[in-house]
């Protein structure tokens, strides 16, 4: 029976992301260490093919899909975006930890954001996107997809639909890398639940 897959990738280093600071909506580009990042990991390792492509907004996910997959003709998808962090983008955890609603959030209540979204409003928003392209691409029925995203974003994707199950914690994704789900149209139609079969990228002889 047909299946498709969809492969999410996590976009290249910023420098907020190498200061260890929290960036959501903030649109700032790969830093210089990122695009070295990602062209070593493409030298090096094997990314999967697609025919369709979807991606963030965000600069940092548009030009992660230009390196790794240049003319790609990308969609973008603004529902895919991370998390609005609001008052606290762009600051660290250090100077967050005073803060009440922040120690709130980062226990998992939904606490909203300050300025920003609280957890059901980011869940609600990315599952939709998500369930979308997984609809947009069984409609087209000829092709897997790529999507490019944001930690965040992939985490709560890969909690919310794949198989085996696990915690949102257990899908962390690094720079450039993320996870590969297999849709089958007759389990999704049934319940939206995916495969997870692979990594990305696949490093060879691994």
């Amino acid at each position: 029976m047909k299946s498709y897959k969809i492969h999410l990738i996590r976009h290249g280093l910023t420098a907020a992301n190498e200061q260890g600071l929290y960036i959501g909506k903030n649109d700032l580009p790969l830093s210089p260490a990122g695009l070295a990042d990602l062209l070593h990991k493409k030298g090096e390792a094997e990314y999967p093919q697609g025919k369709y492509f979807y991606t963030s907004p965000l600069s940092r996910c548009v030009q992660t899909l230009e390196v790794l997959y240049p003319n790609c003709g990308a969609e973008v998808i603004a529902e895919l975006a991370e998390c609005d962090f609001g008052e606290w983008d762009g600051k660290s955890v250090e100077e967050l930890k005073l803060d009440d609603d922040f120690q709130k959030w980062i226990t998992g209540a939904s606490t909203a954001i300050p300025g920003g979204e609280n957890a059901a409003m980011f869940q609600a928003r990315v599952m939709a996107a998500f369930e979308s392209v997984v609809e947009d691409v069984m409609k087209k029925g000829d092709g897997d997809a790529v999507i490019c995203t944001h930690g965040g974003v992939i985490m709560l994707i890969m909690a919310a639909y794949a198989l085996p199950q696990a915690d949102v914690s257990a899908w962390g994704a690094e720079p450039g890398c993320g996870f590969t789900l297999r849709v089958s149209p007759s389990l999704w139609m049934r319940e939206p639940v995916a495969e997870a079969i692979d990594y990305v990228p696949l490093i060879p002889n691994m």
